[in-house]
């Protein structure tokens, strides 16, 4: 074959030109490149057409005069390329379309955990758990398609097994994902879409194995232990609140004066709020509590004492869309996670925006939960009893105790939130006095 690839460069869109020892072989330039074409007349109608061969440079002239002769070698036995190649694109899409449909037939691993998922998650979980639950399974079905698009009876104890063997090195969430797989056979089960003879693996594959080692601090590892201030850190701490915004510091007293959950402390309304006889209290609707799955759950009952009552009354005045936490631009509130990044920015080891200037926390290791146990450890120690501080918490009783004590403890709240107030002005005094 002759060709002149200087010339090829020069051809501007629009423009082509033929190999003459090559009949019908032609470079044709559009905007999108230079194309190899075949351009001859139809042994079967007598029209012309057209094929195209591939890209130049990226197809040599010489392997371009290979697919030529292969294409005219056709037209001469009667066949028309064109017409062969619309046919096997119409048959390969066919193809396509059948293996699909017989894919959306078949029930696999992916539409086991979707119709958990719609079926029970979304049903009955916040939308929070709905949010974390469905990016955790997601990751693992995308991360894994081929046990996605497995039908869910064929998944042995050795798949099983692999798939948690791949998240070992975060337990915690290994430990999730065991136990939502768990569940979704349990509920194929139940809904009749796995036979009975179909094993769970996940409810016996590393049972009691995928335990958290516990997190990371400065480089090392500080284990499971669970934090609770010391009275004198408790003195220190609450003297140095200021220091922080006026958001972080009316959340972090609340978690010391009433030992809620952070969720609830920021989803607080002001509806919620009222005046009674014997004070100001908070009544947490059933449905945000940690207790909204149970059938026995009530809606929690808050007496607001001390500085807990003061921050209170002070952002009902000015709550925006009814929270006392508004976000600022939405009609939301704030995020536990911005007051838990807020108070970690504090932390005598945190390195995040070196250049910013802040005060540091005088007690170090803790973070915004960590209160919550240490209200509970403090009422143990100034005496309140057990049934009335799990009260205080919202734990619910469990087994026997939880069926037929339907007591509320309203004025035992009262009492003890009081006098954990108390117990916390006293320590923040003895060590103001010893600075």
């Amino acid at each position: 074959m002759q060709f002149d690839a200087r010339a090829a460069k020069l051809l501007q869109p629009g423009q082509h030109f033929t190999i003459s020892d090559c009949q019908g072989l032609r470079l044709e330039v559009s905007t999108k490149g230079r194309t190899w074409t075949y351009r001859y007349k139809s042994p079967v109608d007598q029209r012309m057409r057209q094929v195209k061969i591939g890209s130049w440079p990226e197809m040599s002239p010489a392997r371009a005069e290979v697919e030529w002769e292969s294409l005219r070698d056709a037209r001469s036995a009667g066949r028309d390329p064109a017409v062969e190649r619309r046919a096997s694109r119409l048959e390969e899409k066919a193809a396509t379309v059948l293996a699909r449909t017989a894919a959306a037939k078949r029930f696999t691993v992916r539409k086991l955990w979707q119709i958990y998922f719609e079926g029970h998650i979304e049903k009955n979980r916040k939308p929070k758990g709905i949010d974390e639950t469905r990016r955790t399974i997601e990751k693992v079905l995308n991360e894994h398609p081929d046990f996605a698009d497995l039908d869910p009876a064929k998944v042995s104890r050795a798949i099983a097994f692999d798939l948690l063997q791949a998240y070992t090195a975060t337990p915690v969430q290994a430990a999730r994902i065991r136990m939502e797989l768990g569940a979704a056979w349990e509920y194929g089960h139940d809904a009749g879409r796995l036979d009975s003879e179909v094993p769970n693996w996940w409810r016996q594959i590393m049972k009691g194995k995928l335990r958290s080692k516990g997190r990371v601090r400065e480089g090392e590892r500080i284990g499971t232990g669970k934090r609770v201030l010391s009275p004198a850190e408790i003195g220190l701490l609450i003297p140095w609140l200021p220091n922080f915004s006026r958001l972080v510091e009316d959340v972090v007293t609340l978690y010391m004066w009433t030992c809620t959950r952070g969720s609830e402390i920021l989803e607080m309304e002001a509806s919620e709020i009222t005046r009674e006889k014997d004070g100001l209290w908070w009544t947490i609707p059933k449905a945000k509590t940690k207790n909204s799955w149970r059938d026995g759950a009530t809606d929690l009952r808050v007496p607001l004492v001390g500085r807990a009552a003061a921050i209170v009354q002070r952002r009902v005045q000015t709550a925006e869309n009814g929270y006392l936490f508004p976000s600022a631009g939405s009609s939301g509130h704030v995020e536990q996670k911005t007051v838990s990044a807020m108070v970690w920015m504090r932390q005598p080891y945190a390195t995040t925006r070196p250049g910013y200037q802040r005060s540091r926390l005088p007690v170090s290791h803790w973070s915004v939960h960590d209160l919550r146990r240490t209200g509970r450890t403090q009422l143990a120690a100034i005496g309140c009893d057990a049934d009335i501080a799990e009260a205080v918490v919202g734990h619910m009783p469990r087994g026997i105790e939880g069926v037929y004590n339907l007591h509320r403890y309203d004025r035992e709240r009262r009492h003890w939130l009081t006098k954990l107030s108390e117990h916390y002005e006293s320590l923040a005094t003895i060590e103001k006095g010893q600075l």
